[in-house]
Order: structure tokens, then C-alpha cells, then sequence
């Protein structure tokens, strides 16, 4: 059986403990080590003296939280680790290289150690990780058990293919899933409607426990956070949209959106990486 990976991104920051905790308690369920990761981005700025330094201060604090959360794990470890390089493109590198299962992050970080994880880091390890990515804002109460997930549908081709990872994390969590057809105008309400019904008999069938309900609205992100926060969600799953079909560097405005402002975890993925929380 193959090892599960986490990789957990910290500047230091509160923000990043907080996303170490969660990282740890999914861990746990998922039977996965964790690989925690501070980059090393800034060396050309100082003496090969004074980076030798931040890079021997910086595996002090690793080898310090990997001790004090590693307690937590029951049967897996926590690996420091430093890399060097641009955050986003060296996360997801070696999230690729280990075939990680998820990504954490936390989203408000600029108080740490350095100002790496605020949203827009966020947005641009989502975009290049091959795997789902659950970014955390400072804050949020992980001792709360996860038992509400919101999974919003829309007209978008690749919109319900999060399904198989809602369900997933469902069952390993014990949750309800909260199914939010989101229409833009009238004519799209029959089409919502059918998707509603796809996904409830897709969850029926994997044992998952759903609630459902439909809006009509012209603001998605807007919609799906204020949908979130009514119903005290402990996480959103979004799948993420490539605007441009020539590239596949950028996601859509909505995911950003969500990214940026939810106060609650946002697990995110591309459709082509909808597979990794089963490996």
C-alpha cells in the first residue's frame, strides 16, 4: 500500500499553525504522513552567512512544530523540511513528486515569519497543484468537528465532478453534505434541477447523508459564502474553472473570490485532480 503525503505550507504565522492542527486531524483519518514545508525565497538578499542562518533559525522551528504536533499523529510522522524556490511552483512540484493528497495552507499570514501565505499565494498554489489544495484562514475553529460541507453546482461542464471528493471526505468525516444549485437566470432552473437529482442518487448510493436546495442568484461566490455561513459550514468544496481554454494557468473569478474572502476552509481542485484524495 502506497504511503499517503499532506504537504503543509508555513511562513510561521498563526495562520499556518492553525493550518498545521487541521493537517493533523486529516492525517489521522487518512492514515497520511505529513510533510511540513517552509520555502527559503528571499537568499539573494542577504550574505550566504546570514542565509545559512534563517535556514538553520527556520529548521529550529520546523523540527519544534513537527515535535509538538507529531504527539497528535497515531500512526504516521511530521518531516520538516526546507525548499528553495518561488512558494507556489515548489509546493506543487513536490506535491507532483510524492503524489501528495492534499495540499493545506493557511490564507492570512502576514504577520509571520515572512509574508508568503496571504490569499493570492493561495490562488497560485491552487492553480499549479496537481492535487486539492484546502486553504485555512486564521481564526477558523479547528476543534470543531467537520459536519456540515457545502458542495455548490452550477452550469459549469466540470461542476459536479467534485462529487466523488465531497463523498469521500463525507464519509471519512462523518458529514452531511449541503447541495446548492446555484441558476444565473430562469432558463437555467430545469438544467440545475437535473444536476440536484444527479447528485443527490450519486450520494445516496455512497452512503452519504445530503441535504439540497436550489437559488437563484447573480453573484455565485457571494451566494455560496453567505449560503456557508447561514448554515454554520465547517467547509466548501469547489472545482475550479479555467476561464481561458487556451491556458490552464488561470481559475475562475468565482473560486478566487471564494479563496480570498471565506472565513470558512475551502478545499479546492482542478478537475484532472479529482482523483487524488482516493490515492
Amino acid at each position: 500500500m502506497n504511503t499517503k503525503h499532506i504537504l503543509v505550507g508555513t511562513d510561521f504565522s498563526q495562520g499556518s499553525y492553525v493550518a498545521l492542527d487541521v493537517a493533523v486531524d486529516i492525517a489521522n483519518r487518512l492514515n497520511a504522513n505529513i510533510e511540513l514545508i517552509w520555502v527559503c525565497k528571499e537568499k539573494n538578499l542577504f550574505s550566504d552567512e546570514q542565509t545559512k542562518s534563517i535556514r538553520n533559525l527556520a529548521m529550529e522551528k520546523l523540527h519544534s512544530l513537527a515535535d509538538q504536533h507529531g504527539k497528535r499523529l497515531l500512526r504516521t510522522a511530521i518531516e520538516p523540511m526546507i525548499l528553495d524556490g518561488k512558494v507556489a511552483a515548489v509546493i506543487a512540484k513536490e506535491a507532483e513528486r510524492v503524489n501528495a493528497s492534499m495540499i493545506v495552507i493557511g490564507t492570512n499570514g502576514a504577520s509571520g515569519f515572512e509574508k508568503y501565505w496571504m490569499g493570492s499565494t493561495a490562488v497560485r498554489i491552487v492553480q499549479e497543484a496537481s492535487c486539492p489544495t484546502l486553504s485555512i484562514r486564521e481564526g477558523f475553529n479547528y476543534h470543531k468537528n467537520l459536519e456540515r460541507i457545502v458542495a455548490p453546482l452550477n452550469m459549469t461542464e466540470n461542476s459536479r465532478q467534485k462529487l466523488p471528493v465531497v463523498a469521500n471526505i463525507a464519509k471519512i468525516f462523518g458529514s452531511t453534505v449541503h447541495l446548492l444549485g446555484l441558476a444565473e437566470q430562469q432558463s437555467e432552473v430545469p438544467t440545475i434541477d437535473i444536476y440536484l437529482r444527479q447528485a443527490e442518487n450519486f450520494l445516496r448510493e455512497a452512503g452519504v447523508e445530503y441535504q439540497s436546495e436550489r437559488m437563484l442568484t447573480k453573484n455565485l461566490s457571494a451566494e455560496i459564502l453567505e449560503y456557508a455561513s447561514g448554515i454554520s459550514a465547517d467547509l466548501i468544496v469547489i472545482t475550479t474553472e479555467q476561464e481561458n481554454l487556451l491556458s490552464t494557468l488561470f481559475i475562475g473569478t468565482h473560486a478566487q473570490q471564494i479563496i480570498h474572502h471565506s472565513l470558512i476552509p475551502v478545499l479546492s481542485s482542478h478537475p484532472r485532480d479529482i482523483g487524488s484524495l482516493a490515492r
